[in-house]
């Protein structure tokens, strides 16, 4: 069966670009008979507000959308994250690491042959400071990064298939081990406080929800290769892919949840409708009950 799913973090209110994801996540499913299952992604409970779970609730539900079973919230994953960490560690794919922002920032422009610091999907490429030789034992207080070059050394598959923009034609992406080194390097998969890291807790969720397709941002598509990775290092079934393009203001600019302007409920406020919103992003409108 189809399955796909849409997973917002309540941070604040949800824009036109997760309305365009939402709904094209929602009628691919239900197109072809599949579910669609809800997620809320509050790993960050810093920044986690109730109010903004309660108003994604409300945006969906008045956008027309539905969603199958219960509503998972990452908040209460702590248990299934730990398995997947206690998995990889004991294989000696983890180690612990105490540098802060500053100390990467740092490491990173130091002078290495007038080479400019490379950007990941985390940021700056970590440039190793605390990676031990072969593997290690994760400190208490401490990070825990994915000793890339050791992962890739036990793991054979790293391509995901990602849909064209006709949602069916499936197009292989593999990149080499040299991509993964230079481009990602050894991403945290566990924060200091001992949370689990985005890219961790979204291969784990996806698995455990038999996610088979997973329709996200553009933004998105340079993070794919770490799940895919995980994904294989963990024995999950991969999902196939689609990064549809994003959702801009009329400045060429990506949206943000700060940006107010574009809020669902903003126009939900001001009479526009459901397919207004559609009409919008460029989707076609609801289909008729």
């Amino acid at each position: 069966m189809i399955r796909t799913r849409f997973a917002p973090s309540p941070t604040g209110p949800l824009h036109l670009g997760h309305a365009y994801s939402a709904i094209t996540a929602h009628d691919f499913a239900r197109r072809q008979g599949g579910e669609f299952l809800l997620r809320i992604e509050d790993l960050d409970q810093s920044r986690a507000r109730p109010k903004w779970t309660a108003q994604i609730f409300e945006d969906l539900a008045w956008l027309g959308l539905t969603w199958d079973g219960p509503v998972v919230h990452q908040a209460s994953r702590s248990a299934a994250y730990a398995a997947a960490l206690t998995t990889l560690s004991e294989r000696g794919l983890l180690y612990g690491c105490r540098c802060s922002r500053r100390d990467i920032a740092q490491a990173a422009s130091a002078p290495q042959e007038d080479a400019a610091p490379i950007w990941g999907p985390d940021g700056l490429v970590y440039p190793g400071t605390c990676r031990p030789p072969v593997g290690g034992t994760p400190l208490d207080g401490s990070a825990q990064r994915l000793n890339m070059a050791a992962a890739l050394a036990g793991c054979a598959d790293i391509a995901f298939e990602e849909l064209a923009n006709d949602l069916q034609t499936p197009i292989n992406h593999l990149h080499n081990t040299s991509h993964y080194i230079e481009n990602i390097g050894d991403v945290v998969l566990s924060r200091h406080d001992g949370a689990a890291a985005y890219h961790l807790a979204v291969v784990v969720d996806d698995a455990a929800q038999e996610i088979t397709h997973v329709l996200r941002g553009a933004d998105l598509l340079n993070a794919t290769p770490i799940h895919a990775l995980l994904q294989s290092l963990l024995g999950y079934q991969k999902p196939r892919y689609h990064h549809h393009t994003l959702v801009r203001d009329d400045k060429g600019k990506r949206l943000a949840k700060r940006d107010d302007a574009k809020a669902i409920a903003k126009f939900r406020r001001e009479g526009a409708s459901p397919n207004d919103i559609r009409r919008m992003v460029g989707l076609p409108p609801r289909p008729s009950s």
